[in-house]
């Protein structure tokens, strides 16, 4: 009896098969997770409604472009809010849970190689960011959001960010417990939502304070993200470079220190 006997043909897909098909089932897994959506879709929602219709928070307009209106303020800042919900609070759940409960030790004892298993997940991320996003923005527009400068800034920006978030997700996820990561992640998330420049503006923060802050990575995201939709500003170098060196420190130190069991 030959091998050519057995239909299909026994052995591993191709890796680029086996990626497609587990990140097509990481963003299923996101996008029917209650919490998930919770974090990733209605909250930044209603933070972009709320703050732009109701006079709650005063917040710097723009004397280079826009329209005025605090949506051209809070849009950018709520877009890094969505990241830092996808690829850092979400992921750094979900991936603490399947870590807890065996899942990673079982897919990395499958013929997905590991590396491939993460370049899944970090697929699924980022389809789930293009989703948030198109949302956010439509709901933004809605509300007469005046985007200004280049989508190519924008969108590097915005891949800095889901790199950095995703390398920190990791790193939780990969040395915490399940049930420490699920109160770890959502206090930060909480914390970077109020002093990460998303909603109140770090000018509002004391000199001492703010100096800190603007190097967390939500807020080189947010005032980057800001400096090119709200003041049509060119690529803002300073926080590109501080959001590739949280990228680079949370990815490195994930790989590192992850833990599979």
């Amino acid at each position: 009896m030959s091998t050519g006997t057995y239909a299909p043909k026994p052995g591993a897909a191709p890796v680029g098969r086996m990626i497609a098909a587990q990140a097509a089932l990481e963003t299923r897994m996101l996008l029917r997770n209650g919490e998930q959506l919770l974090l990733t879709v209605i909250i930044p929602s209603l933070l972009l409604v709320l703050f732009s219709t109701v006079d709650i928070v005063t917040v710097p307009v723009s004397t280079t472009g826009g329209s005025g209106k605090a949506v051209d303020f809070l849009a950018p800042g709520v877009l890094a809010l969505a990241v830092l919900s996808t690829a850092f609070t979400g992921q750094a759940i979900a991936t603490g849970f399947e870590r807890r409960y065996g899942v990673l030790k079982r897919l990395g004892a499958s013929p997905l190689p590991r590396w491939a298993l993460m370049t899944a997940k970090t697929l699924a991320v980022l389809v789930t960011e293009v989703l948030q996003i198109a949302l956010l923005t439509a709901i933004a527009l809605a509300l007469g959001w005046s985007p200004q400068g280049d989508p190519g800034s924008v969108l590097l920006l915005l891949v800095l960010g889901t790199a950095a978030f995703s390398g920190l997700g990791l790193l939780m996820a990969g040395t915490l417990r399940a049930e420490a990561t699920l109160a770890a992640a959502n206090l930060v998330f909480l914390l970077l939502l109020v002093g990460g420049g998303v909603i109140v503006p770090l000018e509002k923060f004391p000199d001492a304070a703010r100096s800190v802050l603007e190097l967390l990575p939500i807020s080189a995201l947010s005032d980057g993200l800001r400096a090119v939709l709200q003041d049509g500003a060119a690529l803002p170098w300073g926080d590109a470079l501080t959001l590739a060196v949280w990228a680079v420190l949370g990815l490195g130190t994930a790989a590192k220190f992850f833990r599979w069991e």
